[in-house]
């Protein structure tokens, strides 16, 4: 699959917002980029700092960390997700990873050190959904 492709039907897409699409768009740009803790592109992430930088290429600014941007975003049901949805996964009560979702149970996201941005599938059932509008 190229980099800049879409999983997924394109219709429901649309659902997520005109800036979801796009912020998919920027994240696969992005895929073989180096992980660094802390960092918001362009040419390095983490995960969080990918979700800015891609968010904020797409017209959208959201706040920094994992956490914040899943309290910045309409929190929704896995049966209504779509591309460009934001997919987090917590820690407690905190979200410790976040990344974007591309359709077909995957994500674009940067994992942990050591690791570049990829497209890998959801791992985890203990995840919340997040849009932002």
């Amino acid at each position: 699959m190229a980099a800049g492709t879409l999983t997924g039907p394109a219709a429901p897409a649309q659902a997520a917002g005109r800036y979801g699409v796009k912020a998919v768009m920027v994240a696969a740009s992005k895929q073989g980029s180096p992980y660094a803790y802390g960092a918001t592109g362009p040419n390095r992430f983490d995960c969080s700092g990918l979700i800015l930088y891609a968010f904020r290429k797409a017209g959208r600014p959201l706040p920094r960390t994992a956490n914040q941007q899943y309290q910045h975003t309409r929190h929704i049901r896995q049966s209504d997700r779509v591309p460009g949805d934001l997919v987090f996964f917590p820690r407690g009560a905190t979200m410790t990873h976040v990344g974007i979702y591309a359709g077909h149970d995957r994500i674009w996201h940067a994992p942990r050190p050591g690791t570049r941005v990829r497209l890998e599938r959801i791992w985890s059932e203990r995840v919340r959904y997040g849009r932002a509008t």
